[in-house]
């Protein structure tokens, strides 16, 4: 046990080395840009004064932005995922892969998961002992299931996923513009002293290092920021792009895609003033997704609930809970009137792929 808790804890110092180069590539630019080159180089105070205010202010969103990203925890399944007691226990005991499946669909009827493994089985984590909700997936570095998630990244130490995906965008935005406004202003002295108009000072080796380091950034974090910016529109995620999502009726690349301004929507939120900034904005609750193709009416999904004696806990909001026994087909558009479990009507609407 204490070996293996020693190694444990290695590996968990060892994960934030990324996150230490980083912040120390950061420092030194912010050191050889304000003090070597605003400070020791630059000989006109307006020009001084108007790059230290323009490199600032991208330098405070970048940094914000970066570390909103590392502290937020991962978004987690909330506990309408696990399997009731009585359930759990013929689980466990069961051997039977095919009896344990019935055992999970019949919790999963009252669930909104949508989705399934590429067998078609009810997608239900181990570790964790929950069924994985639409979009969620057990990260091995994290030991925790998280929500909508999107990739580990080493270089925030963290997951990224429904909590924090667009924290990590706006750090990607930010850091592009950060390189850009650095190279943009440094470009001049870069060749004043490559080319020998100004003297050799010990300003030079910062200013050429940071105008190479910033470039280098630039183009692999522009290439980067430029792919999510692809997912977001496409309302993908980086594992969803490489394994489409397996519904009913087989995998569909496509199936969260509801446009481009709702799929904007569902990371940056619907109100244009916050999504400049590193905030929460965004839409849902990470537990379901409104798909292309099934389109649930979270209060009329509430109300069933609630007439079925399985109204959600005070301060804690219940997603949607639909009868899984609809077909994800890409028929025309058209309503269809669903039976759920508890004998209630829900409208489900189906449409074609645009």
């Amino acid at each position: 046990m204490a070996p293996s808790h020693a190694l444990r804890c290695c590996k968990r110092a060892l994960n934030w080395v990324p996150v230490l180069f980083i912040n120390l590539v950061v420092g030194w630019s912010y050191y050889a840009y304000v003090v070597e080159l605003c400070v020791y180089t630059i000989p006109n105070n307006a020009e001084r004064v108007s790059y230290l205010v323009i490199f600032h202010i991208f330098f405070i969103m970048f940094i914000w932005s970066y570390w909103k990203t590392i502290g937020s925890k991962p978004a987690s399944p909330s506990k309408a995922f696990c399997l009731p007691r009585a359930e759990k226990e013929l689980y466990e005991r069961e051997e039977r892969a095919e009896t344990q499946q019935e055992i999970l669909k019949k919790v999963a009827k009252t669930l909104p998961v949508y989705t399934r493994t590429a067998g078609g089985a009810i997608r239900y984590c181990d570790h964790c002992q929950i069924i994985k909700p639409d979009r969620c997936h057990h990260c091995s570095t994290c030991e925790m299931c998280v929500l909508k998630m999107d990739h580990h990244c080493p270089w925030v130490n963290n997951c990224v996923g429904f909590s924090n995906y667009k924290f990590f965008v706006l750090f990607l935005t930010y850091a592009s513009f950060y390189c850009a406004v650095i190279c943009a202003t440094v470009i001049q002295y870069f060749i004043k002293f490559w080319t020998k108009q100004l003297p050799d000072t010990h300003a030079k080796f910062h200013i050429l290092f940071l105008f190479f380091v910033a470039a280098l950034f630039f183009i692999s974090i522009l290439s980067l920021l430029s792919y999510h910016l692809w997912l977001v529109g496409k309302n993908r995620t980086t594992i969803e792009a490489f394994r489409a999502p397996v519904f009913t009726n087989g995998p569909d690349k496509n199936g969260f895609s509801l446009g481009f301004s709702r799929n904007v929507a569902e990371v940056l939120g619907d109100q244009g003033k916050y999504w400049l900034f590193p905030v929460f904005s965004g839409l849902g609750d990470g537990h379901s997704f409104v798909t292309r193709l099934v389109h649930i009416d979270p209060e009329q999904a509430n109300r069933v609930l609630q007439q079925n004696g399985k109204s959600p806990a005070d301060g804690e909001t219940s997603p949607p809970v639909l009868s899984n026994n609809t077909q994800h087909t890409a028929d025309d558009s058209k309503e269809k009137n669903v039976l759920s479990d508890g004998g209630q009507i829900v409208s489900v609407t189906m449409e074609s792929e645009p």
